[in-house]
This record gives C-alpha cells, sequence and structure tokens, in this order.
C-alpha cells in the first residue's frame, strides 16, 4: 500500500506536529483537507474535529484516538493498529469486530454497505 505524498499539504503538517487547535480552526474557517491515505502514526488527536474528514486507508498505528468522534469521518481502509481507542466514537457502519481486528492485528477496516 503506497501512501499518498502529503508532506508538504500544511493542514496534514499542522497535525504531525500537534497543531490540532489550529488544524480544527482553518478548517472550521473553510479550508480544505483531504487525509486520504495520511501517515499519522502515533499522532495525539485527541481533540481533532474528524466530522467529514476523509482518512480512507490512513495509517493510525499507535495514534491517540481517545475521545475523537468518527461517526461521520470515512475511514474505510485505515488501519488503528494498538491505538489508543478509549471513548472513541466510529461510525455504525464499522462493526466491533472490524475495530478489534484492526486494533489488534493492524487489518484494514471494512466498512459494512
Amino acid at each position: 500500500m503506497a501512501h499518498r505524498e502529503l508532506s508538504q499539504d500544511p493542514m496534514y503538517q499542522l497535525l504531525k506536529h500537534g497543531q490540532i487547535e489550529e488544524f480544527n480552526e482553518r478548517r472550521a474557517a473553510g479550508e480544505e483537507c483531504s487525509l486520504e491515505s495520511a501517515d499519522l502514526r502515533g499522532v495525539d488527536l485527541r481533540t481533532l474535529d474528524a466530522r467529514g474528514l476523509n482518512m480512507a486507508d490512513a495509517y493510525l498505528r499507535h495514534a491517540d484516538l481517545r475521545g475523537v468522534d468518527l461517526r461521520q469521518t470515512i475511514l474505510e481502509g485505515a488501519s488503528i493498529n494498538s491505538a489508543k481507542i478509549s471513548g472513541t466514537y466510529f461510525p455504525a457502519s464499522i462493526s466491533a469486530a472490524e475495530i478489534t481486528l484492526s486494533l489488534v492485528h493492524g487489518t484494514r477496516i471494512r466498512v459494512r454497505g
């Protein structure tokens, strides 16, 4: 699996450097951002406003997602291996078994239709 080149995207850089508040503010002001295939390993995303984000195929190994509301986030193909997910809301279209498989074994999340 190849990760899309996001290294120069300013919104992506905000997340990679822990500037979640500024990321949220800029998105609220209308700045677009796609995190499709993003490498967010180990990033602390606890205060991320993930509504409407495309995080398909994102790599979230060891990311801190505690308390994040992902119910309106595209997660098809994302991997959350060893992520911190206490209190995280996931879309209803993703089963608990899928979440567990991805969390424990690193499988890509499949969304049921």
